[in-house]
């Protein structure tokens, strides 16, 4: 079984493809609709699969873990690469991880898959991504051929020079330090490797990209727990009635603008107390839901 195999599934499942256009959130609220599988559950398919190249099972394993790779996959958002395209890459690794996992090593899928899924990801930004952008607008490229022809010396320009290269180009004196910085910048290999014997060269760009201390499995069982702990909030706030919600909502769930029950009394025009019960009642009614 190949990743292209496993990957017609994802459409022929109506999820969404994460490159579509505007599909993006349609994709990830598809993924995390999909339960978690339990450890027997997961065996049970990993040994399907592989004894039987059982191909619904792999499917069923892959789906079952595509919100982890959304989770991973945001880790990565200050490298200014379209997030969709970051899932994609990684939804591929996932792929691949399935088709070598083996249950018998007596390790959760999820904790062997995350260094198939980065490996995808850390590839698609090394092709990708470009450590110094020079010229990235018209005014910019202007700036980047003149300059370079108006330089009259090697080496940095003086003051003299920098306010005459700015009014022949009609440029701000910054601007020029600004290209002129960047003309004079040596290029860093992204995944180069570090020069132990010289202590003032930089590490490679390579060496920031994201790493977690926290296990896979267990990181990918607290985001399931947590997404249904924000699906019952969700269900418990749309059982309550207009004022109850807006009072729990504008008392505990505003982080900027928390309000004290005398300030909600004179807007609703009764007693603080009054607004104190309303309040309990809609707690209680919603914690009866978080223990149900």
């Amino acid at each position: 079984m190949t990743a292209t195999t496993l990957s017609y599934p994802l459409v022929a499942n109506n999820l969404p493809v994460p490159s579509a256009l505007g599909s993006l959130d349609a994709y990830i609220g598809a993924v995390h609709q999909i339960p978690v599988l339990s450890v027997e559950d997961e065996q049970a398919l990993a040994h399907r699969f592989r004894n039987e190249e059982d191909l619904d099972a792999a499917r069923e394993l892959v789906h079952s873990h595509l919100r982890f790779v959304v989770h991973v996959a945001r880790g990565y958002n200050g490298y200014g690469l379209p997030l969709g395209d970051l899932i994609q890459e990684g939804n591929i690794g996932l792929m691949k991880a399935v088709k070598r996992f083996d249950p018998e090593v007596g390790v959760r899928l999820v904790s062997f898959a995350v260094h198939w899924i980065r490996a995808e990801m850390h590839e698609y930004i090394l092709k990708n991504w470009r450590i110094v952008k020079v010229a990235t607008t018209k005014a910019q490229r202007k700036l980047f051929f003149n300059l370079r022809k108006s330089k009259t010396r090697l080496g940095w320009l003086n003051a003299a020079e920098v306010s005459a290269v700015a009014k022949d180009l009609n440029v701000s004196e910054r601007e020029v330090l600004e290209m002129e910085s960047r003309l004079s910048g040596r290029d860093i290999g992204f995944d180069a490797p570090s020069d132990e014997d010289d202590d003032h060269a930089p590490p490679s760009p390579a060496a920031y990209l994201m790493t977690s201390e926290e296990d896979p499995s267990q990181a990918y069982e607290r985001m399931d727990s947590e997404d249904h702990q924000l699906q019952l909030l969700r269900e418990g706030l749309g059982r309550l009635d207009e004022r109850s919600r807006d009072i729990i909502r504008r008392r505990w769930l505003d982080d900027e603008n928390k309000i004290t029950l005398q300030e909600l009394a004179d807007e609703y025009g009764v007693s603080a107390e009054r607004i104190r019960q309303v309040e309990a009642n809609a707690l209680k009614k919603m914690k009866a839901l978080f223990a149900a």
